[in-house]
């Protein structure tokens, strides 16, 4: 197996497994912490006005709801993932919504899109994970009409996102194997690197590249702490295997390191991300 075949198989293996199944549990919880993000994107979609929208990463749905919404249940509107149970849930509710979205469960990457039919591109943190970007965008940009409008979030560094490394780093006493984030490899910051992206961008076919770093505010209900460190992240799959009064121990550090970012019954924190946009011509 190649090295690019078996990062599809980890993405795989992790979303629709123990790793997908956490954000549908999450939804409540990661639609309220990204929610600019989301107004973002529908904001973008009703200013672009595009006919038939494709979504990257679109997860259980709530980018996919609120820029379906924006263009008044007027586009096509399709939203790809390859995690089944998320987008088990993204059907879900949709259905309730009376929103008409298709949802496919399958790799961007290598997905046999219908040459030249969408108009624009969207994703909100689920453009990291390709095992060969430059292909991956190669491919959505073939999925493009000419003048398509990619739009697009992805997490800045590690260490212009404190909040999003804190649990690692107050763990790593606890689990000194944990491992620490790879810029350069498929995943969270794997887009941390603004040059990389833009090379990439432009070696897929893609011009007009503009990386801007924008800093979202956000927020989650402090009662939901313990869903947040115990479902989502590297070190809540590493606690089943501690013994019970170590994991006591971690999740007692861990509250305590995350007190600092609780204000009026909220954990808050800033989501440090490039916007980029593109355009496919």
């Amino acid at each position: 197996m190649s090295q690019q075949d078996e990062i599809r198989s980890q993405q795989s293996a992790h979303w629709n497994g123990a790793g997908g199944a956490a954000w549908v549990e999450a939804q409540g919880v990661m639609d309220a912490m990204f929610s600019g993000l989301e107004t973002a994107l529908a904001d973008a979609v009703q200013a672009e006005k595009p006919g038939d929208i494709l979504e990257i990463g679109c997860g259980t749905g709530a980018v996919s709801l609120a820029a379906w919404r924006a263009t008044d249940g007027k586009a096509r509107y399709t939203g790809i993932d390859i995690s089944r149970p998320m987008l088990a849930r993204a059907r879900e509710r949709a259905a309730e919504a009376g929103a008409k979205i298709d949802f496919i469960a399958a790799d961007a990457e290598t997905h046999a899109f219908e040459p030249g039919r969408f108009d624009m591109v969207l994703s909100r943190f689920g453009i990291m994970f390709f095992a060969d970007p430059v292909a991956a965008f190669a491919n959505l940009r073939s999925a493009c009409s000419d003048g398509a409008k990619l739009h697009a979030y992805a997490w800045r560094s590690p260490a212009d996102n404190p909040f999003m490394t804190l649990a690692g780093r107050t763990a790593r006493p606890f689990l000194p194997d944990l491992p620490a984030p790879n810029p350069d490899a498929p995943g969270q910051f794997g887009f941390a690197d603004d040059t990389r992206v833009r090379t990439i961008l432009d070696e897929a076919g893609w011009t007009g590249i503009k990386i801007a770093p924008v800093d979202i505010a956000c927020a989650i209900p402090a009662d939901a702490l313990d869903l947040f460190l115990t479902r989502l992240g590297p070190v809540s799959s590493r606690l089943p295997e501690m013994t019970e009064a170590k994991r006591a121990e971690l999740l007692d550090a861990l509250r305590a390191a995350f007190a600092a970012h609780i204000e009026d019954g909220e954990i808050r924190f800033t989501a440090a991300c490039w916007e980029i946009t593109a355009r496919a011509s």
